[in-house]
């Protein structure tokens, strides 16, 4: 009977931990790509726009972007990282047809559904039950 409950408070506590571990790294990866995203909204929503100032950050976004996928990609849903992924290059497709009203809604959309992701993996006891 001591081995179980033993065992059973170690597994509690891995569990435990790696949800910090996992929900720490969402939180930095979100922060990050939130605050690259915004920055490019500022430039779009510039009255003179800059295109090489918006490719350039379009570029910086998707470098970081690629850089927190993979390390995301291990335990959160495929689906949800690819409404990102979706997000960005239709953000990217904006720019670059100089349609900078759809790339601000697009920003928009990619900043949600990077939320969304950040609330979804949040150890809530709304997420638990």
């Amino acid at each position: 009977m001591y081995k179980e409950i033993v065992i059973t408070i170690i597994v509690l506590v891995l569990i435990i931990v790696g949800n910090i571990v996992t929900q720490n790294n969402t939180n930095t990866s979100v922060e990050e790509i939130s605050k690259e995203l915004n920055t490019l909204m500022e430039e779009v929503q510039k009255e003179q726009v800059s295109q090489e100032n918006a490719k350039l950050q379009m570029e910086k976004i998707e470098k970081v972007w690629k850089e927190k996928y993979e390390t995301m990609a291990y335990y959160i849903e495929h689906n949800e990282l690819e409404k990102v992924e979706t997000e960005i290059v239709k953000i990217k497709a904006d720019i670059e047809v100089e349609e900078y009203k759809m790339a601000n809604e697009s920003i928009g959309n990619c900043n949600f559904v990077l939320e969304h992701i950040k609330d979804k993996n949040a150890l809530k006891i709304v997420n638990i039950f």
